[in-house]
């Protein structure tokens, strides 16, 4: 894919990397950057090569939040509709997701790192819901998801004080997956999506949309989601895949195709036995 100056997108071997770029802010992500990640989003979500997403920041640092030092004439209600688009997108992309963080990760940059399926963080990268020290209350999808990842009191506490807590802290309260040294994570990253890739397609976004959606959802409606998740599985390639590949003692190789044999299951009107007079006006 072509870069652009703001956000490097890097293809390979099924991993697209999305890097915000602009390090002379810390990555702050001004108009411009939400538009285009917003785009990036929702081309990885509908590419059918890109079987798993890595987002980063350049310059030693994931993201210092929204950029509010170059105040706009844009209507607020325009301007939280960038960040809407971009949460969003981001949690129902149907492609697992990695957030790469390095230094600081705070207000709506950390939420960014929050909306991905995983976050690996490096012993220096720091942590802040800074919004009330700019006047302001938790966006980005924020108010939903540190709720549900650290409990209320926890999240009441990131959110109303502020305070920046280290990479350590973050782990200890679920908010990070990994804790990888400096040195390592580019490597470890790379694993992990590796790992991801050779997935099934199908059957992963089936199960991150379950587990988004299913902590809102009676257990009944959980298992009634689940239930048309797995048949769409079923009319895929990659169960019979499964199922060859452990008898043949190999790895499976997932696609995703969709494997429903049309000629088995259509039906022949020419054929089908026709209603009587009688059945008709029975």
């Amino acid at each position: 894919m072509t870069d652009s100056s703001i956000l490097l997108c890097r293809d390979r071997d099924g991993v697209r990397t999305l890097t915000l770029n602009r390090p002379q802010r810390k990555n702050a992500i001004n108009a411009e950057l939400w538009a285009v990640l917003r785009d990036a989003l929702v081309a990885a979500g509908t590419d059918r090569a890109v079987r798993a997403v890595v987002v980063t920041g350049a310059g030693g640092a994931f993201s210092s939040g929204a950029d509010i030092s170059s105040p706009s004439d844009d209507h607020p209600a325009d301007k939280m509709r960038r960040l809407t688009d971009v949460a969003l997108l981001l949690h129902e992309l149907p492609k697992p997701t990695i957030a790469k963080v390095t230094g600081v990760a705070v207000g709506a940059g950390w939420n960014l790192a929050l909306g991905c399926d995983f976050v690996v963080a490096t012993p220096e990268s720091r942590f802040s819901q800074i919004f009330t020290r700019r006047g302001l209350s938790l966006d980005l999808g924020g108010s939903w998801l540190l709720p549900k990842l650290v409990g209320l009191q926890q999240a009441k506490r990131l959110a109303l004080l502020a305070e920046m807590i280290d990479a350590a802290e973050a782990y200890a309260l679920d908010l990070v997956t990994w804790v990888v040294p400096a040195e390592d994570i580019d490597g470890f990253v790379a694993d992990l999506a590796e790992r991801l890739v050779a997935g099934p397609p199908v059957a992963l976004a089936q199960s991150k949309a379950l587990l988004n959606e299913g902590a809102d959802r009676t257990m009944r409606d959980a298992l009634a989601n689940e239930a048309r998740a797995q048949m769409v599985n079923f009319a895929t390639a990659d169960a019979p895949e499964a199922y060859a590949a452990f008898a043949e003692k190999r790895e499976p190789h997932f696609t995703g195709r969709w494997a429903v044999d049309r000629a088995r299951d259509a039906v022949d009107l020419r054929t089908m036995d026709r209603p009587t007079v009688g059945e008709v006006n029975a």
